[in-house]
């Protein structure tokens, strides 16, 4: 079978065509792209060689030059796709039922296994015939990866006049007595007629992360990171804040991939 690699990080093409090879020795990598560019000229090229014509395209979501949702805008891409991404896997768990599959990064052996081992049951014997499965797939992942319209700013009250304050200005977001409020990262403070379930829904979660019932801080104010007892962590943020901020154990490991994105 010939499979086509649209990557680009070098690293990652040898790494995914050495597990390629380990799971199927038999599989014929033709091909490798590292753009949105380079990828449409492959194709056209060769798509109609019966002897480098892919059965089987492994494509990157963030290429080079853009997203590859632009090679199926700009080209026909006849062959299934098995969608490659560094994004959630929570966000595109749903996918998985979808006749094309998506492997998340770094890409496992056992998963890329099982991905080829689904594209095999569901061509084996037939015609192959993915077009409306990948525009479909297409449409999904665009509306997952394109940013979401985050909140920007808050207008709040400040002594007799309003004024807006800029949401990368602000510390954290947290609850007192059944108020929500946030501080500054020059420690002023305001309150919000929002409860912190809505705000964590209007923040950009890149930028800010839900460390308890209480507070919702932001990346760039978390100066400490300590363990703290049954697997929890305890956060220094900047400001000091009046309150212990502990992120809880079934938290912590969500925190600290945040962290280190």
């Amino acid at each position: 079978m010939n499979v086509f690699i649209i990557e680009d990080e070098e690293l990652a093409v040898r790494k995914l065509t050495r597990l390629l090879q380990e799971v199927d020795p038999t599989l014929n990598v033709v091909g490798t792209a590292p753009s949105v560019r380079a990828s449409v000229k492959w194709l056209e090229s060769n798509m109609s060689d019966q002897a480098l014509a892919p059965d089987l395209i492994l494509m990157d979501i963030e290429l080079a030059d853009g997203q590859s949702f632009e090679i199926f805008e700009q080209t026909t891409v006849s062959a299934p796709v098995i969608f490659t991404t560094s994004y959630d896997e929570y966000a595109l768990r749903a996918f998985k039922v979808n006749s094309i599959d998506y492997l998340l990064k770094p890409i496992k052996r056992h998963e890329l296994e099982a991905s080829l081992e689904k594209h095999k049951r569901l061509t084996s014997g037939t015609e192959i015939s993915s077009r409306v499965s990948i525009d479909a797939l297409v449409q999904q992942l665009r509306q997952q990866v394109t940013p979401a319209d985050y909140r920007r700013r808050f207008l709040v009250r400040h002594l007799s006049q309003w004024v807006p304050v800029e949401v990368n200005d602000i510390a954290f977001f947290y609850s007192e007595a059944g108020v929500s409020l946030f501080r500054t990262r020059t420690n002023q403070k305001f309150s919000l007629d929002y409860a912190l379930d809505d705000l964590e829904a209007m923040l950009d979660p890149e930028q800010f992360f839900r460390a308890n019932r209480q507070y919702i801080v932001n990346i760039n104010s978390v100066q400490q990171i300590h363990p703290y007892f049954n697997n929890k962590l305890k956060l220094s943020l900047k400001p000091d804040t009046d309150d212990e901020v502990l992120v809880s154990r079934e938290r912590a490991t969500d925190f600290k991939k945040w962290m280190g994105k």
